[in-house]
């Protein structure tokens, strides 16, 4: 096969009534893949549209029609040469031409596109359009025809295959992108080609490896005998493929092969797999190349005496599973790179994470997704493509979603990180309790899709892997089936905290797998005041609430905030305050969750980065900053974690062991005063067996304070502390001014050194708010009295040593908190 890109000479052209009149017609390069915004931004005739207000300006791009243009040189096809033009993904509505010959029409982002160009390529030069209308406008009119389904947007965005955030989210922009945002190539062939390969891996229960590779064959001459070839992990096989047959399979097999392990399981070995199609006499006719890795991946749904599990299962390890969701890293796609990839994924890994769940309102990720994936040991809960709404069953969406579902089971079965295929996000609960059923009337509204056409996808492509029909849902199992968010069975969103109750309310509810909850803060000081510069800033400013898309997301940020912190006193308070909550709010969750494994077998955050600059649930903003959040995410998931956690109207230490050695150690506890003064206080041995948890019941002087207001509760390991306060901070006797600190400048960086007079809670150092490129190696961190802690701080600039010294760059509970007149 041969292979030209055609990613050279392309222009844009925006087109129509909504396009302001000094943009109309006008041509300007584009790059490809790519997209229309970007490229007016390149060619300089609009402003960043991440900055201060810009994305509200360019809501006429929603109504615009664009024009893409090239040219490129080819010869005439020969005989017996089939030439095929190749779109890996059109973004989204399109009408194609080639020498003015329509090619074919699309109106679905997340597939592949091939047409046969015989008739339509000539020798010499050919003229390439790709001429894309306005998605919404699509959208509206589907929706005119098929009627209304409930959703969560001001757009109708379930009525077109295109990325649902790309209408805008409660933590994105509006800005509804267009463009050709995956390479297009014109390939020419002969004979035949390989149109699909699928690796299916299994493990036997002796250790043996077996790779089935599938493979489907498009045919130019029907004629011909074939030979399919596959090696991998020094094996190799083939099969004779006869003539006229469109598929086959070859299967190879690796005795004592190692095991792939998610990420603080074991290692992550992986094996070149290569497949080949040839002619009988050896000719090529086209190759496949792929990382595979052997485990076994399931999820453990037999019901038992509390309801229905949901607990993954790799290699016959159960594991809790500690995540995050996923969202597309940039709102412009083709901006994202492998190397934003690898750090974005680092930082999971980092932060102790064994799962992505790719979001059902977001895309199908790239390869480079998977396979960093892959290498980090990453498991990822897939989702197909669905969110929030009820989505018509009814050709041409049926036919385009049976068509994406099956590209996609099929392009990522080799990897050995994907461990789960889910049928969409959030519409089995939204049709339960949202009011759809009123509004549809009859009308269908998804649930085939869930029920029908995905699983039976991916019982035929991927039999290896287990498939749920939504997250929210319960069980399948029961004969009287009960609500699709239902603690007891299955998986559950847990968004009453968030939008409705304090965040103790976590422990209202012992779920099987919490696949999301979470809570807001805003991003980094240095990644807010790039992008958003109202003067003065405030929580009220309007950039400031442009930037927040959450429907009354900073009325929730402050009442989350009252019944723990005092109301801060300016901006930079706020700021610092509004964090600080986000990562006390997770980390009480995820210790809670943990606490209860096995029955509780997951708690997957929402979420792990953003897609521009945004108040929002991310641990990770968007210009790659980590917030304290990240920190909080780290402890709250290490390999072991003690916690204080109420049993039977008591409160007792909880240990956490998630690795594969027993927990063996001495446990101090303490309860002593901020000052320092022991009051009462134990030393007991702790054994905790490997992938488990154990309780250790507290005696009543360790639980009963004299002073509420000044006293805390200490257990602490060589591996682990726990820290537990017998009130709230705001109603308690901080000292404010209650840490000595020193900074020195060394290689790469600084070194701050803080020692604590009295009792400090959760110092941490902003210290990008000095300098953009400043990165901390920790945060979050409590220190008794008397205890000291030094924080590195890498940066390329030169920094006053005092400034790092001090508020509103050393920041801690203290500060907020102790300067308030407390009332006995």
């Amino acid at each position: 096969m041969i292979v030209e890109t055609l990613d050279r000479g392309w222009q844009l052209t925006p087109l129509g009534d909504a396009v302001p009149a000094d943009l109309a017609g006008r041509t300007v390069p584009a790059t490809v893949p790519g997209s229309a915004h970007l490229d007016l931004l390149s060619a300089g005739l609009i402003a960043d549209p991440y900055l201060d207000r810009v994305a509200d300006d360019l809501a006429w791009a929603h109504r615009a029609t664009w024009r893409y243009r090239t040219t490129f040189d080819a010869t005439a096809p020969e005989a017996g040469e089939r030439c095929d033009l190749v779109f890996e993904g059109l973004d989204t509505v399109a009408v194609i031409t080639l020498n003015g010959q329509e090619l074919g029409r699309t109106a679905n982002m997340h597939r592949t596109y091939r047409f046969d160009v015989r008739d339509a390529l000539r020798a010499g030069t050919n003229e390439l359009v790709v001429k894309f209308r306005s998605a919404l406008a699509h959208a509206e009119e589907l929706a005119a025809e098929l009627g209304r389904r409930d959703h969560v947007n001001s757009h109708p965005f379930n009525m077109v295959r295109k990325m649902a955030c790309s209408f805008g989210w409660d933590w994105g922009p509006d800005l509804q992108t267009a463009g050709i945002w995956q390479p297009v190539h014109l390939q020419r062939w002969r004979a035949a080609r390989l149109a699909e390969v699928r690796p299916l891996v299994t493990v036997d229960d002796d250790g043996t490896g077996r790779v089935a590779v599938h493979v489907d064959i498009e045919r130019a001459d029907r004629a011909e005998e074939l030979v399919l070839v596959a090696a991998v992990a020094g094996q190799a096989a083939d099969v004779t493929v006869a003539a006229g047959a469109t598929a086959a399979v070859v299967e190879l097999t690796v005795p004592d092969v190692p095991l792939w392990w998610p990420a603080g399981y074991g290692e992550q070995p992986l094996h070149d797999l290569a497949v080949a199609l040839t002619t009988a006499d050896g000719a090529p006719l086209g190759e496949y190349r792929r990382r595979i890795g052997f485990r076994t991946v399931t999820v453990d749904t037999t019901p038992d005496d509390i309801g229905t599990p949901f607990t993954f299962v790799v290699n016959g390890q159960r594991l809790f599973a500690k995540g995050a969701n996923w969202i597309p890293d940039d709102h412009f796609l083709t901006r994202i790179t492998r190397d934003r990839l690898a750090r974005r994924i680092d930082q999971a890994v980092a932060a102790n994470l064994n799962m992505l769940r790719v979001w059902g309102g977001g895309v199908y990720e790239s390869e480079d997704f998977y396979e960093l994936c892959d290498e980090r040991g990453v498991l990822v809960w897939q989702d197909f493509l669905f969110a929030c709404a009820g989505y018509p069953e009814e050709d041409p969406l049926w036919s385009e979603v049976a068509a994406e579902a099956r590209e996609h089971v099929a392009r990522l079965t080799p990897h050995p990180s994907l461990a789960l295929w889910n049928g969409n996000n959030e519409n089995l609960w939204g049709y339960a309790d949202w009011g759809w059923a009123g509004e549809l009337a009859g009308r269908t509204w998804g649930h085939r899709y869930y029920t029908e056409l995905l699983p039976a996808i991916v019982a035929e492509l991927d039999p290896t892997r287990h498939y749920s029909p939504g997250s929210p849902y319960s069980t399948q199992h029961a004969a009287e089936s009960p609500h699709p968010n239902d603690p007891d069975h299955g998986t559950r969103h847990e968004w009453e905290v968030w939008n409705r109750v304090d965040y103790t309310r976590y422990r209202d509810h012992v779920p099987r797998f919490c696949s999301e909850f979470g809570f807001q803060g805003p991003p980094t000081w240095a990644t807010l005041t790039r992008w958003v510069r109202d003067e003065p800033l405030t929580p009220t400013s309007p950039v400031f609430l442009a930037h927040q898309k959450a429907e009354d997301g900073n009325g929730k940020l402050e009442r989350g905030l009252a019944p723990h912190l005092p109301l801060p006193a300016d901006f930079a308070d706020w700021h610092w305050a509004t964090q600080l909550n986000q990562a006390r709010a997770v980390a009480f969750g995820i210790e809670h969750f943990r606490s209860w494994w096995p029955r509780t077998a997951g708690a997957i955050v929402w979420q792990l980065n953003d897609c521009w600059p945004v108040t929002s649930w991310a641990a990770v903003d968007s210009d790659e900053r980590v917030k304290p959040l990240w920190y909080a995410l780290r402890r709250a998931f290490a390999p072991r974690l003690l916690t204080v956690q109420p049993r039977d109207g008591r409160w007792v230490l909880v240990a956490v062991n998630d690795r594969d050695d027993p927990w063996v150690g001495e446990l101090a506890l303490t309860r002593q005063t901020f000052a320092g003064v022991e009051l009462a206080g134990a030393r007991l041995a702790l054994d905790v067996p490997a992938r488990s948890v154990a309780h250790v019941e507290l005696a009543d002087g360790l639980l009963t304070p004299d002073d509420p207001r000044q006293e805390v509760l200490v257990a602490t390991t060589m591996d682990a502390r726990a820290v537990h306060l017998f009130a709230e901070d705001r109603d308690l006797a901080y000292e404010d001014d209650a840490l000595t600190a020193t900074a020195t400048a060394v290689p790469g960086g600084y070194r701050v050194e803080v020692t604590a007079r009295s009792f400090v809670r959760d110092v941490t150092l902003l210290a990008d708010r000095l300098a953009p490129d400043a990165v901390v190696d920790d945060a979050m961190v409590t220190l008794l009295a008397g205890e000291s802690a030094a924080f590195e701080v890498r940066t390329g600039a030169r920094l006053d040593p005092a400034a790092l010294t001090a508020a509103p760059v050393l920041r801690s509970v203290n500060d907020l908190c102790g300067s308030v007149v407390h009332h006995p």
